[in-house]
């Protein structure tokens, strides 16, 4: 986007804002409250139309909140204090061990070289990666862009399947999409695997609702497992690759592990350090240790052990950007609900459903949370605006609590597979050219049907026998 275009969203974003702001307040709210709302929006909108970086825009939000005295700067940057904001910090500086070491990408051309003599099979090999390297690599960006797709590339390439010559549809295309929908499918699948999961889980906290590592890890399993073995023979069906035999996908694989050789002492610590970090994540709660500890103490470890350098962790502005997105949004929701902003709206919302079926009523407002996606280029965006006052409609209309969240939580990553633009890895993957627009949005949208039914089916059925509800 040209500088141009960037001054036009702005404009946009703050003229939407000063709208907001003149609108008369409704009698239960004060004048500071619509001040905040304009804020809030205005942030969003410069975000959705890229007029700003997402850090800057947030950033900016705060800025104003504080210099109009409609929050306190103390109130405005104490989402800086919170443990999610750490939690994630410390997620990505351990994602870069990954990356840094080499280990993500051995992992992935293990499971190519276990899974790779067929293409479906292929395509499991990478989803597999996709599912081990979700739990510790919050940037799916990071996971997908930076480990997953260069090796699919490289297999693609392999089996002269390239865009350039018009071959992509002997593998290329089948693979690059099945990458792109495991992405998203990983990243419901645990709290740590997608950067506004934590996000999502504040906010449900926010109503009484808290989800855990553990809990958010449990809850999805198994709705996430069937999702990650349907969705590539499901794509499979639909979208057929010329090529279904790859034995020479096991022998490329096999040839860079040679290359690669005996696992470094770094790539040792760092699988200690990960399996460590999971145990933690998992049975933290026996030994009163949060997960936001448990993230500190693997990432002290790292450091301790020489894996990661604290100079190379200063370097890595994606982690730092998050880092200052994720308390101003944390801050700016929390003043939205503490200022009676998001009961407001979601009272509103709740009157339209009051003589409407349950399940009606929370199917619905699901599926317009979820495909209200189509309108935006970010995840976090979304979550940040909609997440609360929908989830808080569900549950005050009667919606069973957890399972509830759960599922609002695991739509937050899943409708990220819709677009070419709507999650961070979608316009790496979709700009390879290996898959038109036209069959990305068809397949995008056929498999978040398949994943919806997955999820509030087997979700429902396995979080009745766990007893979440």
């Amino acid at each position: 986007m040209n500088n141009k275009s960037k001054l036009k969203g702005l404009v946009l974003a703050i003229c939407v804002g000063l709208l907001i702001w003149l609108v008369p307040t409704p009698p239960s709210l004060d004048n500071k409250a619509m001040l905040l709302l304009a804020i809030f929006v205005s942030t969003i909108l410069a975000v959705i139309l890229n007029a700003l970086p997402m850090g800057a825009a947030t950033l900016m939000g705060l800025t104003v909140a504080v210099v109009t005295k409609t929050l306190s700067f103390s109130y405005a940057f104490a989402g800086y204090t919170n443990p999610i904001v750490w939690l994630i910090l410390s997620a990505f500086f351990i994602a870069y061990g990954f990356i840094h070491t080499g280990l993500g990408q051995r992992i992935a051309y293990f499971f190519v070289a276990i899974f790779g003599k067929k293409t479906l099979g292929l395509a499991y090999g990478l989803s597999f990666t996709e599912l081990l390297l979700a739990p510790a690599i919050p940037s799916v960006t990071a996971r997908s862009g930076g480990i997953v797709y260069p090796i699919t590339q490289a297999l693609c390439f392999a089996f002269k399947s390239n865009p350039d010559n018009g071959t992509q549809k002997k593998l290329g295309s089948y693979l690059i999409i099945v990458v792109f929908q495991a992405t998203v499918i990983t990243s419901a699948m645990f709290l740590t695997a997608m950067a506004a999961n934590p996000l999502a889980a504040k906010f449900a906290g926010d109503l009484g609702i808290h989800i855990t590592w553990a809990l958010w890890a449990k809850a999805a399993i198994v709705p996430g497992l069937v999702s990650l073995l349907v969705m590539p023979w499901f794509i499979f069906k639909i979208y057929p690759p010329q090529i279904t035999e790859t034995p020479g996908a096991v022998l490329f694989a096999k040839e860079k592990l040679a290359q690669m050789g005996p696992m470094k002492r770094s790539e040792i610590l760092m699988s200690i350090g990960f399996f460590g970090l999971l145990a933690m994540w998992t049975f933290g709660s026996f030994f009163n240790i949060s997960a936001t500890e448990a993230a500190l103490i693997g990432l002290a470890f790292l450091i301790i052990t020489g894996v990661i350098k604290w100079s190379e962790l200063l370097k890595l502005h994606n982690a730092w950007e998050t880092f200052i997105w994720f308390g101003a949004l944390i801050a700016l929701a929390q003043a939205l609900k503490d200022f009676g902003l998001a009961s407001y709206f979601s009272s509103k919302i709740a009157e339209l459903l009051t003589n409407t079926n349950l399940f009606v009523a929370t199917a619905l407002l699901f599926l317009i949370y979820f495909y209200i996606h189509y309108f935006f280029a970010s995840s976090t965006a979304h979550v940040s605006a909609l997440f609360l006052p929908m989830l808080m409609v569900a549950v005050g209309l009667g919606a069973p609590k957890i399972p509830t969240a759960i599922l609002f939580a695991a739509g937050s990553s899943l409708f990220g597979g819709l677009t070419h633009y709507g999650i961070g890895p979608a316009p790496i993957l979709f700009g390879s050219n290996f898959v038109p627009l036209k069959d990305w949005w068809k397949i995008g949208f056929l498999v978040s049907l398949v994943n919806i039914a997955i999820w509030a089916g087997v979700g429902f059925l396995w979080w009745r026998f766990l007893g979440l509800y």
